[in-house]
């Protein structure tokens, strides 16, 4: 038997285990790269929806307040609900404290979009606390200009999670379900 004739078997067979260990190394990355991939996709997921829904939760309170100074349509009462400030001033720590994380791991636009809506937010706040700025401006363009800025937030997270389709707004209440003196579409 020949020196060619005993090598050529060997190097088929480092041949091979080198091969498998190749492909199983990379499908091992791949796995890898996958779960990471779908783990930070589901706290990325869980830091969009927490924040927004903060804000929707401040956003409410706020107009709350307005319907009781006369601002916004709604319930009014006299006088706030006792704790109410205070109520809303956990709910702007809580706000705060989403949007570092939301910082950390969303994307530039999510991010960009969610400064804007913090603007509005405030914005909302200082007409329901009666705190004067330079601009004056009524509570419904405030109200429309921060649920544009929601609507564009939430595009934009959707476009970093991957998720298809847009989100519909504005959609016209049925006539028998409109209360009285409101506009046609959903005031949230």
């Amino acid at each position: 038997m020949s020196l060619a004739d005993r090598i050529l078997p060997l190097a088929g067979v480092a041949l091979g285990a080198l091969m498998s260990y190749v492909m199983t190394s990379l499908n091992e990355r791949t796995r890898w790269r996958r779960q990471q991939a779908v783990r930070w996709d589901e706290r990325r997921l869980t830091a969009y929806a927490e924040y927004a829904h903060a804000v929707k939760e401040l956003a409410a309170g706020y107009r709350r307040l307005a319907a009781a100074r006369g601002l916004a349509p709604g319930p009014t009462s006299p006088e706030p609900a006792p704790g109410a400030l205070a109520e809303l001033g956990a709910l702007e720590s809580r706000r705060s404290a989403l949007s570092e994380t939301l910082a950390l791991l969303g994307d530039t636009e999510a991010n960009t979009a969610s400064k804007t809506l913090d603007h509005c937010v405030w914005r909302l706040e200082c007409l329901a606390l009666g705190i004067a700025t330079e601009d004056e401006q009524d509570w419904d363009q405030a109200y429309l200009e921060f649920r544009q800025a929601r609507d564009r937030y939430v595009a934009h997270a959707r476009a970093d999670l991957g998720v298809p389709g847009a989100v519909a707004r504005d959609v016209v209440w049925p006539a028998a379900w409109r209360p009285t003196g409101r506009s046609s579409s959903s005031p949230h």
